[in-house]
Order: C-alpha cells, then sequence, then structure tokens
C-alpha cells in the first residue's frame, strides 16, 4: 500500500493504524529506494507480506523529484513492474479541505513543509497542485476533514482487513438547528420544521432526538416517514453519481429550530438507513445538541 496525500491529512495516523492491523510500514523512504525495496519483498526470502510505504513531498529532495520519477523511470516504472507481474499493491490518498488543513496547523503550530517562511494557505495551494498528477492515478480517497481517529480506522479496516468494496465516498448525516445557522460545509440541507415540535410539550422539553420519547412522537406522524422514504430514494440515486465525478465527501445536514428533537431524530433515522448500504462509509454527527442545555434553556 503507498499512502500518500496531503500533508495534514492524516498520512501518519493511517500509517500507525496500518501497522497496527500488521502492516509493515515505511515512512518517507527515498524514492529511488522504492523499487530496490520493493525486489526485497517481492523476492520470495522476505517474511514480510504486507507493507505500508508513507510517501509525500518530503520523499526523496522535493516532490520535483516524484513528479520525474512517474514520468521517467523510478517509481512509474516500479507501478508499472508491478502491474505487469500482477504484483498486488493499492494507492491510498487522504485529503483534507484546505480550510481543516490550517486549522491543523495553527493548533499544532507547525509549519507547511512548502511554506517554511510563507503563509500555510499558499504551501497548502502549492502542494495541491503539484499532488494533483498522483491523486489521479490513486485506488482510494479518503476525505479525513471531518472523521475522528476511530472512524478513519473503521474506513482502512473496511479497506485492507475486511476487503469490502469500497467507494471513495464518505457520507456525514448532520442534525442542526437553524437559530444557530446553517453548516457552511453542507452539500444538502433539508428542513424538518414542517413536523410538530416536541419542544412545546413540557415533559418532552428537556428531551432530545436520542432519547425513545422523542423518537416515539417524531416518527408517530406519518410525514416523518414519507419524508425519510423520499430523503432515502434521493440519496441513492445521488450519490453513485456523485462518485462517478469524483466527489469523496457528502455532507447531508437536517435542520430545525434548535438542532434538539426533530433534526436530531430524523438524523439519527436516515444514518440507520445509510449505514445498510455497506458501499459508502457514514457518519452521524449532531451539531447544536446540547446548546439550549448549555444556555440554561
Amino acid at each position: 500500500v503507498i499512502v500518500t496525500g496531503m500533508s495534514g491529512a492524516g498520512r501518519s495516523t493511517a500509517l500507525r493504524i496500518l501497522e497496527d492491523a500488521g502492516y509493515f510500514c515505511v515512512d518517507n523512504l527515498p524514492i529511488s529506494l522504492i523499487g530496490k525495496f520493493s525486489e526485497l519483498i517481492y523476492s520470495g526470502t522476505s517474511e514480510i507480506s504486507k507493507v505500508a510505504l508513507g510517501i509525500d513531498i518530503r520523499s526523496g529532495r522535493t516532490l520535483d523529484e516524484l513528479t520525474a520519477a512517474l514520468e521517467l523511470p523510478l517509481l512509474k516504472d516500479v507501478i508499472r513492474k508491478w502491474r505487469e507481474t500482477g504484483q498486488p499493491f493499492t494507492i491510498l490518498f487522504l485529503d483534507s479541505g484546505d480550510s481543516v488543513l490550517i486549522k491543523r496547523y495553527k493548533e499544532t503550530r507547525r509549519s507547511h513543509p512548502l511554506a517554511q517562511e510563507g503563509r500555510v494557505a499558499e504551501g497548502i495551494t502549492e502542494e495541491r497542485g503539484r499532488l494533483e498528477f498522483l491523486k489521479k492515478q490513486v485506488d482510494y480517497i479518503i476525505d479525513t476533514s471531518s472523521l475522528l481517529t476511530r472512524e478513519l480506522k473503521q474506513e482502512l479496516d473496511k479497506i485492507f482487513m475486511q476487503n469490502q468494496e469500497f467507494k471513495n465516498l464518505m457520507i456525514t448525516v448532520l442534525s442542526f438547528g437553524f437559530k444557530y445557522g446553517i453548516p457552511s460545509d453542507a452539500d444538502l440541507v433539508f428542513d424538518v420544521r414542517f413536523l410538530p415540535n416536541p419542544y412545546y410539550y413540557e415533559n418532552l422539553r428537556k428531551l432530545t432526538g436520542n432519547d425513545q420519547e422523542i423518537q416515539d412522537f417524531v416518527m408517530g406522524y406519518d410525514m416523518a416517514h414519507v419524508f425519510l422514504d423520499k430523503l432515502e430514494d434521493m440519496l441513492l440515486f445521488l450519490v453513485p453519481n456523485y462518485v462517478l465525478e469524483g466527489k469523496n465527501q457528502l455532507v447531508v445536514a437536517i435542520g430545525c429550530t434548535g438542532g434538539k428533537h426533530r433534526s436530531v431524530t430524523l438524523a439519527n433515522k436516515l444514518y440507520e438507513r445509510l449505514q445498510k448500504q455497506s458501499d459508502y462509509g457514514v457518519r452521524l454527527e449532531h451539531r447544536d445538541i446540547g446548546k439550549d442545555a448549555a444556555r440554561g434553556k
């Protein structure tokens, strides 16, 4: 497995996860040594059967060397030989949104490898441009913008341990409250304020869509079931087409007034349905579920 991608997107974390899964991991091996290393592994004299190679813009001297390797002899020849001889290999690319990468660099106070004396944003832009040629050759793309480490582990487990068919798309089902603003990263936004609001019932007000009482109340209306059926049907149509277009992150946002009752319930139900579509990664997030409680309401 060649593990590559944007700096700060989680390549080192992915290598640690693969190492825990029994892979022999090598990070930043000079590109000129990859061919020799692969010959040793494939020679039959090595007891190592699963290898993960970490490659990024620091591998070798510069990324220009990596570009030349793909266009001329080095890595390009290695990959070609692997394909000709049927040697099993895959390329995993880890990506994240620019704003997420900038935030991660600020939090860790690290300098971007291509922006030692400049702005992080400029380094990210340059790196993205230089990696574009490599991204086109990958087998798997995982967008880690919203992933926790355990969620990244689950996705890698699907691909490399369970050998499940994997499509390069992570669906985030996100509940939110309109009074706190529409999520800036939402791709699809749905308003469920047409449903009766449990907030107006004293015995339900302090509960959330994670409580059975609220779920029974919301799902007690036929409109909620019709909405879910139509939404699921639309997503099952859209998602394969998004995959064909190369989209690797989809955020489906469901909102109600406060993001505590109706949106949480329907997000939970949609998540349960989409989980059955095992071709795609699915995660659940409730952005505003605790904000009313935090404000003492």
